[in-house]
């Protein structure tokens, strides 16, 4: 709309300058054709002579008026005689270079000459040359200056222009109405996706379904798709409830009546050894793979205000009792951030846990804390066995394992996919430096004020750099 209002304007310009030119020459060719008529009817009478012709002009002039801007120019025996008005602007002058050009013509022309003056424009005119005894004598000439016409139309380009913008301000604003009441099913759509991607609420829906075009179908289509959605989340959730419930009490019963077993013989001591510790193996994996689905639910974080500094001290004290190697913690970090403090000890404890598996009692394991203006990055870093490139990009996939690892864990390869949840969970994300036989350094980058919509972040594999640290035993 902008655009065609804009190229409107000088198109009616050009439009209404040629119907006033168009109309002038009309006018400048009635007024040539009274003239003509007026000369015949002269030119039959008698005594036809250059006096005769000079009253006859005069006689002219006298009865006919020109048009407004108009002039009736004569000249006589190649001299200006008069013209009407008689105040003439300077190219209608005599002995002008267009009065002099008429002079010379011998047959009836139409034309126009551009004066390059705005006060004057362009002049339009007619000549019809005086034939008397089959000599020329004259030539009669109406003649139009174009400036005060085209000022006139140049107020109704200015009215047009006016009237042009009332007319789109006014169709934007009845556009932006009309607009907001069509796109409202849309808007309320991506509200209600925000809402429920979240997965805080799923039974949210978009209400107030009128109409029956494409956008009360999509609607309508999305409602139901929620409905099914949410029946497939209740069933997901009921089914972790029950089958946690299911596997957990026959494994308990089961470690129950074993630990109630009394003295055995020594094979059959080794194989109760057994059960106990695959009884204990699957209770860990059961608890793991409900982790994991709970972690697709939008109540698995229960937030609250985290002071880093304290966290990790605390965090510090708790993994040094997991295995005999050379602890070293860097605390820089003085922010408070909000998040699960439960599930990040859990995942950095994870990362402890692995990093002992994979290091020698010799080795360094180090726990880091350093903050920004947005987020604190937490940091586990050993001087272990270190994880290959190719290793990099799958551990942290569920009963992924290291193919370099040279001891077999107690896991089940859901650890570092649990880390992996619960980072995600805080709309946080994993960074790994790694290299073989210098160690690897997992570090979670959690947002001081995690966004309110969880995106799923995958790991940032970094190319390998070896740091130097100080190692404090």
């Amino acid at each position: 709309m902008l655009f065609i209002a804009a190229a409107s304007v000088p198109v009616f310009r050009w439009l209404l300058f040629s119907s006033v030119d168009s109309r002038v020459r009309q006018d400048l060719a009635e007024e040539m054709a009274e003239f003509q008529e007026s000369y015949l009817s002269w030119e039959d009478a008698p005594e036809q002579n250059t006096i005769d012709l000079r009253r006859f002009i005069d006689r002219f002039i006298a009865e006919k008026l020109p048009e407004d801007d108009n002039f009736f120019i004569v000249v006589i025996e190649g001299q200006f005689y008069r013209s009407s008005p008689a105040a003439l602007v300077e190219p209608l002058r005599p002995n002008s270079a267009l009065v002099n050009r008429w002079t010379n013509l011998v047959q009836p022309t139409i034309g126009e000459q551009d004066t390059q003056d705005p006060r004057i424009g362009q002049v339009l005119y007619f000549v019809q040359p005086l034939m008397l005894d089959g000599r020329i004598k004259g030539s009669f000439v109406v003649a139009h200056l174009s400036a005060g016409e085209r000022a006139e139309a140049l107020v109704g380009v200015y009215i047009f222009a006016l009237v042009a913008v009332v007319v789109v301000v006014l169709s934007f604003l009845l556009a932006w109405f009309a607009t907001g009441m069509l796109l409202s099913p849309v808007r309320q759509l991506a509200a209600t996706a925000r809402a429920i991607a979240s997965e805080s609420d799923l039974n949210q829906r978009i209400a107030n379904v009128q109409g029956n075009g494409e956008l009360a179908e999509m609607t309508e289509v999305f409602n139901a798709m929620m409905d099914r959605i949410q029946k497939a989340f209740d069933t997901q959730r009921d089914f972790i409830d029950d089958a946690g419930h299911e596997l957990r009490t026959p494994i308990t019963i089961m470690q129950g009546h074993l630990e109630l077993i009394g003295e055995v013989a020594p094979d059959q001591q080794e194989t109760v050894d057994l059960v106990m510790d695959e009884l204990d193996r699957m209770n860990r994996f059961v608890n793991d793979l409900i982790l994991l689905a709970k972690a697709e639910r939008g109540d698995f974080l229960q937030s609250d205000s985290i002071d880093a500094a304290v966290f990790v001290d605390d965090l510090f004290s708790k993994a040094t009792t997991l295995a005999d190697r050379k602890w070293h913690v860097v605390n820089r970090c003085s922010e408070t951030l909000i998040g699960d403090r439960q599930r990040l000890t859990g995942a950095l404890l994870n990362l402890v846990q692995n990093a002992t598996q994979h290091t020698q009692p010799n080795d360094l394991i180090e726990l880091g804390a350093v903050s920004d203006q947005t987020t604190v990055r937490f940091w586990v870093r050993d001087s272990g066995e270190g994880i290959s490139l190719e290793d990099q990009k799958r551990i942290f996939d569920r009963f992924a394992r290291a193919a370099n690892s040279y001891r077999r864990s107690e896991g089940v390869g859901l650890g570092l996919a649990i880390v992996k949840a619960i980072v995600t969970a805080h709309q946080g994300w994993i960074e790994l430096v790694s290299q073989i036989g210098a160690g690897s350094t997992f570090t979670l980058v959690i947002p001081l004020q995690p966004p309110r919509i969880r995106k799923n972040v995958e790991p940032m594999i970094t190319p390998p750099v070896i740091a130097t640290s100080i190692e404090v035993e």
